[in-house]
């Protein structure tokens, strides 16, 4: 059985604290504001409180939060303990904190998915000196730890390119769908939208390097008459006007010197 402290009791930290007690462990948590506490976890005061005699703290508050969660619970820490931050701060941030003086081995740790969907089975992501703590006392939850070489900020890093996929992506999707369902055309754009993420990915992300740039100019065109449409559609069209204007971009960087 390991001692673990869970710093936010919202829905992820709630998640996370329910699984662990399920599995036997000794769960304690911390929240100001959360009205509710998960059954079988202990529920502190503060948070040093809730850190005494941890074995592994889990830091799922926002990112506003984890500088001060650090600097409270990080002194009262043992060594051989682990302290790992689940927050979304940056990679700049999890280096700074990783660095705070302190006897627990630190673990920067990136959630790669939504808890709200896949629970404490959402895949994750952790690095730094105590990236296998992590993993130990999460693995036998069935959940899927990836440890990434590095410092600690190397898990945040690798999860904020994902994000610039995984978030852009759905962007485009919902203005594509709300446009075509303003259009009257939604069930067509969805096959559209279902095609191009199907088949061989290798191969599109090859022809999206190699064409976008090659063919900027043109595009860029385009997805302003595009914005037009949306606009007269009554359709928001964020996406398509900053792709119309990093098209352009790419157009002015590709345009040969005169001479």
């Amino acid at each position: 059985m390991t001692a673990v402290t869970i710093i936010g009791l919202g829905e992820a930290g709630a998640t996370y604290a329910a699984a662990l007690t399920a599995a036997g462990h000794e769960v304690t948590g911390f929240d100001p504001v959360a009205p509710s506490t998960p059954a079988g976890v202990t529920r502190a005061a503060t948070a040093a409180e809730a850190c005494a005699g941890a074995d592994i703290v889990l830091v799922l508050t926002g990112a506003a939060a984890a500088r001060s969660v650090a600097n409270e619970c990080i002194p009262v820490l043992e060594a051989g303990s682990c302290y790992a931050d689940f927050t979304s701060s940056s990679p700049g941030v999890m280096q700074e904190l990783g660095r705070l003086p302190g006897k627990a081995d630190f673990a920067d740790v990136a959630i790669l998915g939504p808890v709200s969907a896949l629970g404490e089975k959402t895949p994750l992501m952790v690095s730094g000196p105590g990236a296998q703590a992590v993993v130990d006392l999460l693995g036998p939850l069935g959940v899927d730890v990836e440890i990434a070489e590095g410092e600690p900020g190397a898990a945040m890093a690798h999860k904020l390119l994902r994000s610039v996929l995984m978030k852009g992506l759905a962007s485009v999707v919902v203005e594509a769908v709300n446009a075509g369902k303003a259009a009257g055309l939604e069930e067509w754009i969805r096959a559209q939208i279902a095609g191009q993420l199907a088949g061989d990915g290798q191969a599109v992300i090859d022809r999206f390097l190699a064409g976008t740039a090659k063919h900027a100019l043109r595009r860029s065109k385009e997805m302003q008459d595009t914005a037009s449409y949306l606009s007269d559609l009554g359709v928001p069209a964020e996406m398509t006007t900053a792709s119309a204007a990093a098209l352009s971009r790419m157009a002015g960087e590709t345009v040969p010197a005169l001479r």
